[in-house]
């Protein structure tokens, strides 16, 4: 059981406040922080601190002795690998529109670019990773997002309620095919559109958006998303996308999870986020970064309907958050002011316990104890014993756990 040190990715659209504010930095940082890592990614590993001081890099350390950090049974179904990666994700500004390969399509997708000899850090790679990458982003704060394409119904009712005479055609093409077959042609249109006539067409369905709100019509707060997106990304298709999507706002506690082909954009918020140990990523748009058009449709799930917000299934004082992603498991706890209750953490295998609110003590079974402040994490081996969790002081606590899910093969 050792305190971790994590690497702070310096993201245009990070914020300047959530996560030096959470670190207890001083606060504006000089430049945008948009995520906090915690685990075994190969781009950016944690460090354990040993009682001594010391550091070592946890990619290392599993890499050196993967029975031991991760258990024999997680050992032997993620060869060796820790198969999941925990963040801290804060947006200030909207991330990109982007969707992440199923096991298959990573791993053909990754083996095709070692063939085609295309650098790991290359800006034109789209799989650095040969794993899968679906995520889980639990709110810490009020948390903004577009996630999953809306049932074409929805969609045409939107569309209807901004129709200009540039989209009448497209709106009509959705109307006579409302399905995820339709979804796709008209999403396939859109992104593909030539420059110039996503210059005419683009103006005329921001105006409509301007109308819309200024008319509290129902679809505002879709209008008001997609006059944000097109203010930063102006003459960006993936604006038109955008109008094809859920729109959710969470609050803290609830979460979405994002299987492969999920078309999704943070657009403001922090936020937990676990995920599989993966950096694959296939972007649709609002971003300058590359775009892989005829790959990101080979990706895209366009399966439609209404994004589920989970709040965790409570056992005891643990929230759990369920998911089909074998790579992961996120579990919540809260403690309210003046409780102290101690909770049980079972040694099911490798985990990372990250406190997001009050002061924790975490105490082995062996009676090794560590106090985690908020902000900070702790990396438990499989090996470890199992530990107990209390607060400190009575002020409110929240606690999250990130372990593996299934290992079975």
């Amino acid at each position: 059981m050792e305190l971790l040190r994590n690497a702070v990715r310096p993201y245009a659209w990070g914020s300047r406040t959530a996560i030096p504010e959470l670190l207890g930095r001083p606060v504006p940082a000089p430049h945008p922080e948009a995520e906090l890592w915690m685990g075994a990614h190969p781009g950016d590993p944690s460090h354990v601190i040993a009682p001594d001081g010391t550091e070592r890099s946890l990619l290392e350390l599993v890499d050196a002795d993967p029975v031991t950090q991760l258990g024999e049974r997680c050992a032997k179904r993620w060869g060796g690998r820790l198969p999941f990666l925990l963040k801290i994700l804060a947006a200030e500004e909207p991330l990109s529109m982007q969707a992440h390969p199923s096991a298959a399509q990573a791993a053909e997708g990754h083996a095709r670019e070692e063939r085609l000899g295309i650098p790991r850090d290359a800006p034109n790679r789209n799989y650095p990773d040969p794993t899968a990458k679906p995520e889980l982003v639990c709110a810490l704060t009020e948390f903004h997002a577009l996630a999953g394409f809306r049932t074409p119904d929805r969609t045409v009712k939107l569309l209807k309620a901004i129709e200009t005479p540039g989209l009448a055609k497209y709106t009509g093409l959705l109307e006579a095919q409302p399905d995820p077959s339709g979804l796709r042609a008209l999403f396939t249109t859109w992104i593909t559109l030539p420059q110039p006539s996503l210059d005419s067409l683009l103006p005329e369905v921001l105006d409509a958006c301007v109308r819309h709100v200024q008319e509290h019509g129902e679809f505002a707060v879709e209008c008001r998303t997609i006059l944000e997106l097109g203010e930063a990304h102006p003459r960006d298709a993936g604006v038109l996308a955008a109008l094809l999507l859920n729109r959710l706002t969470l609050r803290a506690g609830e979460a979405i999870y994002l299987p492969a082909g999920n078309l999704h954009l943070y657009l403001h918020g922090t936020a937990v986020e676990i995920l599989a140990n993966s950096d694959n990523i296939l972007r649709c748009g609002l971003t300058p970064k590359h775009v892989d058009v005829p790959e990101l449709l080979r990706v895209v799930d366009f399966a439609c309907g209404e994004m589920p917000v989970q709040c965790g299934d409570v056992g005891g004082r643990m929230a759990v958050y369920h998911t089909d992603a074998p790579e992961f498991e996120l579990s919540r706890v809260e403690w309210a002011d003046g409780q102290s209750d101690e909770i049980a953490v079972d040694s099911t295998g490798p985990q990372i316990l990250l406190c997001t609110a009050g002061d924790l003590l975490v105490t082995a079974d062996d009676g090794e104890k560590v106090e985690l402040r908020r902000g900070q994490s702790v990396w438990l081996p499989a090996a470890d014993p199992p530990v107990h969790v209390r607060p400190l002081g009575g002020a409110r606590s929240q606690l999250f756990r990130a372990t593996a899910g299934t290992c079975e093969d």
